[in-house]
């Protein structure tokens, strides 16, 4: 087992890999390629670029941008001086990325320069951020006083690489969260290593492999459970930013893509595209999907054409892998999200909120193992709600487990709206909502919707005299919110529906939700 002091960390991969296939191609993007020696040199070279501008181990250093090879150098070279990476959602709107950057200290921002627009209203005054690059050109305004990315490498000379332990952050993935801000969800080396172990004892992940990376990587489940473990195995990943059902179906057949991860609605997207029936998709030896269950139909789809869909659960505290389903018995489970990974320890909470074996119960979820974070950045009170008294993280979520270990998420206990994939926390779409002018009480639940899983629906309760539009107050959350979290309908109503001590009956809302 490998010791909690050992320096090895994500930053020493590319290295490590380049010694034993440097020609090998790692990446491919566009029409360009880079082999395992080229990531590893231009990663020692970013990482001179970041010691030049005074990034020692420990400082925060934050990446607002789509996947493209510059992710990747950006978060090995961070790793290999011992410094801590922070993706951002790229869909965020610029308040909430100015809090991210705030809230984690970061002192660099790499950002792509199609986002340069938020990128700019996003850092106004801030004044731990001490400098901006830009990856790639752009038509629009650039961000003033940024360094280019690419001009910076060539002037760059390669650092050289120091370690980092087991135990050290290596990421902060901010989480949305159910107190109103979101959290930042500190992720160890450890933690990005023993969840790719979990990942590669569950799906066989080969050196030949082409995985196609599509989903997000600021995303943990977009990054770590399909291109991590596909570098770490020396196979080659097509870096994309774009989701085309089309385009993804061409690419499966005239390159022979044999993975990828996705949500739900991608692969809807991907079944209901015209090319779909006539695509040969026989190269693909596994897709790996979350977020929600898909459609029976969709999951039928998939299974009819002869590709192993595996649904998992995970959480981005966990790194995020808990629940994977596996090629033998996912056709006939559909709707599971599979079995525990093989480092993880899974269990449930009986009514009495003690920890029971997961065997053919139903609880909510605890988990153990190497893969679970440590704890959120800045806030230890959450973090200690977070965890049991003896040591187990808390899902918020129930599951049903079945004898042979097969589990199915039943209920929630937090009122998180999955949307595309996509985690919406009601507080923090009420805590903006409530800022409004006009607004005297709200709250939001989640509805079904046939494309995107679950939307929101906002209850609104105006102040007297006070007058207001679905449309106006749309716009306000667009400009404060990442489009996913703005409800699809706000209803006007005379009051919110409340228990006796203050809480909000959401089941009572959601069943109004369902009559719309």
């Amino acid at each position: 087992m490998l010791q909690s002091d050992t320096k090895l960390g994500i930053g020493s991969w590319p290295a490590r890999r380049a010694r034993i296939t440097p020609e090998r191609v790692a990446l491919l993007h566009g029409e360009r390629s880079c082999t395992y020696a080229q990531l590893a040199e231009r990663t020692a070279r970013f990482a001179g670029v970041l010691t030049k501008l005074g990034v020692r181990a420990g400082d925060r250093v934050a990446y607002f941008g789509p996947n493209h090879p510059a992710f990747l150098e950006s978060l090995f070279a961070v790793g290999s001086l011992g410094a801590i990476f922070v993706p951002l959602n790229t869909r965020l709107a610029a308040p909430e990325i100015a809090y991210m950057l705030a809230n984690s200290g970061s002192s660099v921002l790499i950002s792509d320069a199609t986002l340069s627009a938020t990128t700019s209203a996003a850092i106004g005054e801030l004044g731990a951020l001490r400098h901006v690059i830009t990856v790639g050109s752009s038509s629009t305004s650039a961000v003033a006083g940024a360094l280019g990315y690419e001009g910076e490498m060539q002037d760059s000379a390669a650092d050289s690489f120091c370690g980092a332990g087991l135990d050290d952050p290596c990421m902060i993935i901010y989480t949305s969260g159910t107190t109103g801000s979101p959290k930042g969800a500190v992720i160890s080396h450890g933690n990005v290593t023993w969840n790719m172990f979990n990942q590669l004892a569950h799906v066989d992940i080969l050196s030949s492999d082409l995985a196609l990376g599509i989903a997000p990587w600021f995303h943990t489940a977009g990054l770590n459970q399909v291109t991590m473990p596909t570098l770490f195995k020396g196979g080659r990943v097509i870096v994309t930013s774009v989701f085309d059902p089309g385009t993804l179906l061409r690419d499966v057949q005239e390159r022979g893509i044999t993975s990828f991860s996705a949500v739900p609605t991608m692969l809807q997207a991907i079944v209901d595209h015209p090319s779909w029936d006539s695509t040969d998709v026989s190269s693909l030896r596994h897709v790996v999907y979350g977020g929600s269950p898909v459609l029976d139909r969709v999951a039928r789809a998939w299974v009819a054409r002869g590709v192993p869909v595996l649904q998992g659960y995970g959480m981005t505290e966990t790194s995020p892998g808990v629940l994977m389903a596996v090629p033998d018995g996912a056709s006939a489970r559909p709707t599971s999200t599979g079995v525990p990974h093989f480092f993880t320890d899974v269990a449930v909470l009986d009514e009495r909120q003690e920890v029971q074996a997961a065997n053919g119960q139903t609880g909510e979820m605890v988990v153990r193992g190497p893969n679970v974070f440590s704890g959120y950045w800045g806030r230890p009170a959450d973090t200690q709600r977070s965890f049991s008294d003896d040591g187990w993280f808390r899902t918020g979520d129930v599951v049903r487990v079945e004898p042979d270990g097969w589990t199915y998420v039943v209920d929630r206990i937090k009122d998180v709206i999955i949307s595309g994939g996509e985690n919406v926390y009601p507080a923090e779409v009420e805590a903006v909502l409530a800022t409004l002018p006009g607004v005297q009480a709200c709250a939001v639940v989640a509805t079904p919707d046939e494309r995107w899983g679950e939307v929101g629906v906002a209850f609104v309760v105006l102040a007297p005299e006070a007058t207001g539009s679905e449309s106006a107050l749309t716009e306000q959350l667009r400009a404060r919110l990442a489009r996913y979290k703005v409800p699809r309908s706000i209803l006007f109503v005379d009051e919110i529906p409340t228990t006796v001590t203050g809480k909000i009956r959401r089941n009572e809302l959601r069943e109004r939700a369902l009559s719309l």
